[in-house]
């Protein structure tokens, strides 16, 4: 199974042009599941075999969105051997997976990221990195590892546009208002080191996902605003605010570079205040 995995790996990074995380989920998962088969070979892999490591899976503890991303993994991995004629058959195709919990994503309300983004105080040049890193998470609505990947060239500070490499090595163009623009030049003209990447660390390389994390959970307690708000939250909030003050739907997929419209429309759930508050104010009889 080593040597199927291994060409598996290798068609995810040639041909289909997956990133270096992405990749290394899929290697993890099937990794996982040639530990369960231990010496069972992967052609005597049938649908009860693939049934006891779903129940193997669930007593792991794990959610139900976990336990899918495993099976996709598995999917993805024996259509691959099927297409090229290294298994016979498809064990996997007749497997269902478990039904997938809705879990509605936090957001703050804009005078929450107001207060958050304005305790981060510019008064040295790690002060006016985490101001810019803060109103970058907020005017763009990037993911954590888009932000860490831009360099100083991505930012067009005269038309108002980041460049950005999302999921799958895709890149976009993404607005980004004054203010963010105002707070990298800051930043950038306070900067003693000189370097390709947008955002340094202390030791003057390019800032990791963890750091960034570190940043936005120290102005969190600064703020003194509530638990469980992440650099995601950031996009999350971003992506209501839009919505609310009546962008469209499929704007907002693009701004946040998501492949399937369904992926953005969670972000519905989250507006209900607002339509309730139009309801009232102009139904006849509400």
């Amino acid at each position: 199974m080593e040597r199927y995995i291994e060409k598996f790996i290798r068609y995810l990074d040639i041909e289909k042009n997956y990133s270096k995380h992405t990749i290394l989920n899929y290697k993890l998962d099937l990794e996982d599941f040639r530990k369960f088969l231990g010496e069972t070979g992967i052609e005597k892999v049938d649908y009860l075999t693939l049934r006891k490591y779903l129940a193997v899976l669930k007593e792991k503890g794990l959610t139900n969105r976990t336990v899918n991303r495993h099976l996709s993994s598995l999917r993805s991995f024996f259509k691959f051997l099927t297409r090229e004629g290294l298994l016979k058959t498809n064990p996997i195709l007749s497997l269902s997976s478990p039904k997938q919990e809705k879990h509605l994503p936090q957001f703050l309300t804009e005078d929450e990221v107001t207060k958050l983004i304005e305790v981060a105080l510019p008064k040295d040049e790690r002060g006016l990195r985490d101001r810019a890193i803060l109103e970058t998470f907020y005017s763009t609505g990037i993911r954590i590892s888009e932000l860490v990947g831009l360099s100083n060239q991505d930012i067009d500070f005269i038309g108002g546009i980041v460049k950005v490499m999302g999921k799958g090595k895709k890149e976009r163009i993404v607005p980004i208002g004054e203010r963010a623009i105002a707070a990298i030049r800051d930043y950038l003209e306070k900067r003693k080191k000189q370097a390709d990447a947008l955002f340094l660390n202390k030791s003057g390389k390019r800032i990791t996902t963890r750091g960034v994390r570190n940043i936005v959970e120290k102005y969190i307690r600064i703020a003194g605003i509530r638990q469980g708000v992440s650099p995601h939250t950031l996009r999350h909030s971003f992506a209501t605010h839009l919505l609310n003050r009546g962008a469209d739907l499929r704007s907002v997929q693009e701004l946040l570079g998501h492949v399937n419209l369904s992926t953005t429309q969670i972000y519905t759930h989250l507006t209900t205040d607002r339509l309730k508050a139009v309801y009232d104010k102009a139904h006849p009889r509400a």
